[in-house]
């Protein structure tokens, strides 16, 4: 067997394109995720980066499976070493809002977020988030954040959406990992001007919804969770799937 390539390139033409330290290229895996924490487990340096032509048990939150056909998208996930945890908390919200600035040029409609980690093109989905984080002696060791993005739309998945016709795998990679790495050096909870950049992003906010609690979508808060206004009041949601009413 040849060297495996992506779109052309070898890891170390990819690791330089990318100005990365080191990328992990496959042809076929398992999954990324558990790759990029074993590569993180052997010593592997912030900024690694495990890429797959295709992926037959990527995972999403909760162990959802992701679609990751050969060719049709960026199954990945990159390792970072972050000095501190704090901005965890909402790092999967930040990572969608610095991806949708980065897509939008590669997409025909605007990207729109959903609490708390899909990106989507109008009503289909277009990339989903995962991070998981290993720690030590209270300390966070290393961040893997999975992401999983359809540059074609999944033709085996129903409501799968893609970028713009004839946009190259590598086009969106290029502008997709700055964005990650970006969103992974800044700590703390969203700023102001992060929360107002998702508000119009957000295709919840204002909607109904069935969970993870029932009410009305008011927007997210600064520390990530989801805030609904209900028949009893307002409620802060720290985790789950958010569903809308319609879709019950």
């Amino acid at each position: 067997m040849g060297e495996v390539q992506f779109e052309g390139l070898s890891a170390a033409a990819l690791a330089g394109r990318l100005a990365l330290p080191e990328v992990e290229l496959h042809d076929r895996v398992a999954s990324t995720m558990d790759l990029a924490h074993d590569a993180a487990g052997r010593g592997a340096p912030a900024g690694t980066l495990v890429l797959a032509n295709t992926q037959d048990a990527g995972r999403g939150r909760g162990g959802k499976r992701w679609s990751s056909p050969p060719g049709g998208g960026l199954w990945m996930t990159l390792v970072e070493r972050p000095a501190t945890h704090r901005g965890l908390d909402v790092l999967s919200l930040r990572i969608g809002l610095r991806i949708a600035d980065a897509l939008d040029a590669l997409a025909v409609h605007r990207i729109g977020l959903k609490w708390p980690n899909d990106l989507l093109e109008r009503d289909g989905k277009l990339a989903g988030i995962l991070v998981e984080a290993r720690w030590r002696d209270q300390r966070v060791e290393w961040v893997a954040v999975g992401l999983g993005v359809n540059v074609v739309p999944a033709p085996e998945v129903e409501d799968s959406a893609g970028l713009a016709p004839g946009v190259t795998r590598l086009q969106a990679l290029a502008r997709i990992v700055p964005a990650l790495r970006a969103a992974c050096a800044t700590e703390g909870p969203l700023t102001v001007a992060e929360l107002e950049q998702f508000s119009k992003r957000d295709i919840a906010i204002g909607r109904t919804i069935a969970q993870p609690v029932a009410g009305v979508v008011r927007g997210i808060a600064a520390t990530g969770e989801l805030m609904v206004e209900t028949a009893s009041g307002p409620v802060a949601c720290h985790s789950g799937s958010l569903v809308f009413a319609e879709d019950r």
